[in-house]
């Protein structure tokens, strides 16, 4: 019975000490009731505020170029093909433009330029020599002046026998300038006679017909091959001439004397063989000389060039008489007529031809370099050192680094900050503290559904450099505005209430007032104000009033500090104790 009661008393003691023990926790003492919730407020500071959207995207190189050889592939004139000579870069190069990225050789343009130069040399001199002045006179020339010829050597004016106002055709001979200082003949050896020929051998000239005088005259040719002649063609000083026709053989040496004045071609001179030094001392020892069998005619004056007209045309003027000394370039005669001018605008024209055939193969040996269209890095190269490669051919490409663009997409929140033209600053992960500049190139007007999320597409034009690469993934941060030395206000501070933006205000006497702003830019952690607040003025963040029935305060700080007082929005934490009910 006393256990049972002992027991009774035990259960008893449990029961209301845990009722009080509950009642304590659940219902606080009356002077906590008493009490008004504890407020958490901020400073109104100012200071910067930097608005941006934040977006990642892939680095495409927004335009590239060609690595071409020069020319047409279509143009069929000209060079058909190049060797590659050398390659001076590689892909991944960064590469200027104007570089010379490949060399090429043109195994056949060497000789088209020669061809060319000699075709326009060819021409100009003919023009030139027609003209009667030098080259460098060319583009000076009046094709109605008519044509002055010259004398095209020094020498003597023969057959001048046209008169002025004569008409000529093209190709008649006008006169002729003979350099009637040295004449030519040759000697016409018998087998035996050339065959005691020696190189130490000179020749004497007897034009016993004409004058007594010896003349020298040296060898300037040998034919070794014997020309068969006509007995009756050969003279002999030894023998009459043959009265029946009969064929030998002889050898031809061409000999060259200089002309006293007395020599005139068609003279007949018996001709001795000498030493050559007898020759250059004059020591003609009639004993020693050794005469030839059969004589020579003078056969023509060692120089003589013939004045051609180059035109039909008429003789206007006559400049020199018959006979007359003249110096290479002297004018002979003036011709004149439509057929002259003709000719020489025709040549003019050939000559201007020839100087463009000239200039564009030398442009293509000025394109033997292929060169870089822009500043860039080198994609891609598929060719390599000893191929060959036609005109017009790609050989790679370029992309251009410091014109770079990111697409990217921004969720429905964020797209009315983005506007075309924004600045935004760049950064990719492999570059760490490498700010790139861009700017928001075009913003799409309809978003795309993606899992319920509107997404809009933002394209972005990125300012790079060489060390920038196609596929970096890069960070965007798109600017949506910035202010500077404004107010700003805790974001958590900020509620609406009948359609306006309100915050409260814990007045000096601890006690809240609602205060309706105008608020500015705005970021995740402050807001511009630009009317309602004053610096220095607390915001409230928060209150235990707002904490449910069965939560309780277990520490003096409502909310957590350390949101300090930074320029960026944040700002300083005032933890107010009882202020009074709400």
């Amino acid at each position: 019975m006393v256990t049972r009661i002992t027991m009774i008393v035990v259960i008893l003691v449990l029961v209301l000490g845990g009722g009080f023990f509950a009642y304590q926790q659940l219902v606080p003492p009356p002077d906590e009731a008493a009490q008004g919730p504890i407020y958490s407020t901020q400073e109104v500071t100012r200071g910067d505020i930097d608005v941006g959207v934040e977006a990642i995207g892939p680095l495409n190189p927004s335009w590239g170029g060609g690595i071409q050889v020069p020319g047409n592939y279509r143009d069929t004139s000209g060079i058909s093909s190049y060797i590659i000579d050398e390659v001076l870069v590689k892909p991944g190069d960064f590469v200027k433009q104007g570089q010379v990225l490949v060399r090429l050789l043109a195994p056949d343009l060497d000789i088209q330029l020669e061809n060319a130069l000699e075709a326009l040399e060819a021409e100009e001199k003919s023009l030139a020599s027609m003209m009667g002045i030098s080259v460098n006179e060319i583009n000076q020339i009046d094709p109605g002046k008519g044509i002055i010829l010259r004398a095209p050597i020094d020498g003597r004016v023969m057959d001048l026998d046209k008169k002025e106002g004569e008409e000529v055709l093209q190709g008649q001979i006008v006169a002729r300038i003979v350099d009637d200082s040295r004449f030519q003949l040759i000697a016409k050896l018998t087998p035996s006679e050339f065959n005691m020929l020696t190189k130490d051998q000179a020749a004497v000239l007897n034009f016993s017909d004409f004058f007594s005088e010896f003349i020298p005259a040296e060898i300037v040719d040998i034919n070794p091959n014997p020309v068969p002649e006509s007995s009756r063609d050969l003279m002999s000083d030894q023998a009459p001439n043959a009265q029946e026709e009969s064929y030998e053989f002889v050898y031809w040496v061409t000999l060259e004397g200089e002309n006293p004045g007395l020599v005139r071609p068609g003279m007949r001179a018996s001709i001795g063989l000498v030493k050559a030094e007898d020759v250059k001392n004059k020591n003609y020892n009639l004993n020693t000389i050794r005469w030839l069998r059969y004589t020579s005619v003078v056969d023509k004056y060692a120089s003589e060039e013939r004045v051609l007209s180059q035109a039909e045309s008429i003789i206007t003027e006559i400049f020199v008489h018959k006979m007359e000394t003249v110096k290479a370039g002297d004018p002979i005669a003036s011709l004149a007529g439509q057929d002259v001018r003709d000719t020489i605008e025709e040549k003019l024209a050939n000559i201007r031809n020839k100087r463009v055939d000239l200039q564009e193969l030398r442009a293509k040996s000025g394109l033997l370099e292929v060169r870089a269209p822009m500043d860039g890095i080198v994609a891609d190269l598929n060719r390599q050192q000893g191929g060959t490669v036609q005109p017009g051919e790609w050989l790679g490409s370029i992309f251009q680094a410091s014109d770079m663009r990111i697409w990217t997409q921004v969720d429905d929140v964020d797209i009315l900050l983005v506007k075309q033209g924004a600045p935004v600053d760049v950064t990719v992960d492999a570059l760490p503290g490498a700010v790139f500049k861009g700017e928001v190139e075009q913003v799409d007007v309809m978003g795309q559904d993606e899992k319920g999320v509107a997404r809009f597409g933002v394209t972005i034009k990125v300012a790079g450099g060489p060390e920038l690469k196609p596929g970096m993934q890069a960070k965007a941060y798109i600017k949506a505005g910035s202010a500077k030395n404004v107010l700003l206000v805790p974001l958590e501070a900020v509620f609406q209430e009948d359609g306006q933006n309100k915050v409260e205000v814990l007045e000096a006497d601890g006690t809240p007032k609602v205060v309706a702003v105008e608020l500015g830019l705005m970021n995740d952690r402050v807001a511009e104000v630009k009317s309602g607040l004053s610096e220095g003025q607390k915001v409230i963040t928060g209150s235990t009033a707002d904490l449910l029935p069965s939560q309780k305060i277990q520490s003096d700080n409502l909310l957590p500090s350390g949101q300090g007082d930074e320029n960026n929005g944040g700002e300083k934490e005032d933890n107010e104790g009882p202020q009074g009910g709400k």
